[in-house]
């Protein structure tokens, strides 16, 4: 995927951060099993996504060109030539929150992410990312993340300048030697202690959201820090780092994230088609109360401020 270097005037701050529409070309090389065929049933049959009306217009318009060059409809490609794809580009919104610069070290750098902005280009983003926005405001590239922080999740995220440093902290996480530190707002009076969850969580990707049952061996210890009778401030550490693990834990435990849509009530019944496409109105357009606050190293620590929601 080639994409344009995000600047300044690609965004607009209004109720939210925007990017204006753009060009994108998409890339792909054609694979053995690809060649002989024409380029438009290769992409009706590989790319279902529009019609084969579609792609006949975007080959005689030349938004869809074999090495670098306007061809027929019938034209059939062969095996490792490159195909790009010219496509008007419309990133979803995201919050209008400020990316704040916690630490800039030589190799490496400390920021508060904002909820609901992705980390690196995936799926509909490109622009309207982390790594993005970074690139556009501070001129901070390249940059590795280190570890992941979930799209609508808030709070520290770290990232090595270089390959070398992004290494090291690589092997850190493989040989176990990190700990992180989350704070989520959860209803009810959580309990006082520290309460240790030991349940394995299963990531259904059609469903998106997880289950305790079956899948991976999961491990995540919580400390109440205060309550005031209706919700509780809940410092949650996880020992593993399953897909929702700390989200689906809480809702185990019976104390669930408050604003936490998708595991407070909504139910998929697993023969419908439909269900997969209708999480709750606003679920996904806004931030959990669930942040990052602390990563811990064998001879470093990284924090960022607790949310006002905190």
């Amino acid at each position: 995927i080639v994409w344009q270097t995000p600047a300044n005037p690609d965004y607009v701050i209004r109720n939210g951060r925007y990017v204006r529409p753009y060009y994108f070309e998409f890339i792909s090389h054609v694979k053995n099993r690809w060649a002989g065929k024409t380029i438009v049933d290769l992409f009706t049959d590989e790319f279902k996504g529009r019609s084969r009306e579609y792609y006949v217009r975007a080959v005689k318009c030349g938004r869809l060109q074999v090495d670098g060059q306007m061809v027929h409809t019938d034209y059939i490609v062969k095996s490792s030539q490159k195909i790009s794809h010219f496509l008007h580009r419309h990133e979803p919104p995201v919050l209008a929150g400020v990316i704040s610069i916690l630490q800039n070290e030589v190799d490496v750098v400390t920021i508060c992410k904002p909820a609901s902005v992705p980390v690196h280009p995936c799926g509909q983003y490109r622009k309207n990312t982390v790594v993005g926005i970074l690139q556009a405001e501070h001129g901070l590239t390249p940059l590795f993340p280190v570890h992941r922080l979930d799209r609508l999740v808030s709070g520290l995220l770290i990232f090595a300048k270089n390959a070398d440093r992004a290494e090291c902290f690589r092997q850190q996480i493989e040989a176990g030697l990190l700990q992180k530190e989350y704070v989520a707002k959860v209803f009810g009076v959580f309990p006082d202690g520290e309460q240790t969850v030991d349940a394995n969580v299963n990531f259904n990707a059609r469903e998106g959201r997880s289950t305790v049952e079956n899948g991976k061996q999961a491990l995540t210890r919580f400390q109440r820090i205060c309550t005031d009778g209706t919700y509780s401030i809940v410092l949650c550490k996880p020992v593993t780092g399953r897909t929702h693990q700390i989200r689906v834990h809480l809702k185990h435990t019976g104390y669930p994230i408050a604003n936490d849509e998708l595991y407070l009530s909504f139910d998929i019944d697993p023969m419908c088609t439909n269900c997969p496409n209708l999480a709750p109105v606003g679920y996904d357009e806004e931030g959990l109360w669930l942040h990052c606050v602390r990563y811990t190293g064998p001879d470093w620590s990284y924090e960022c401020p607790y949310p006002d929601w905190a």
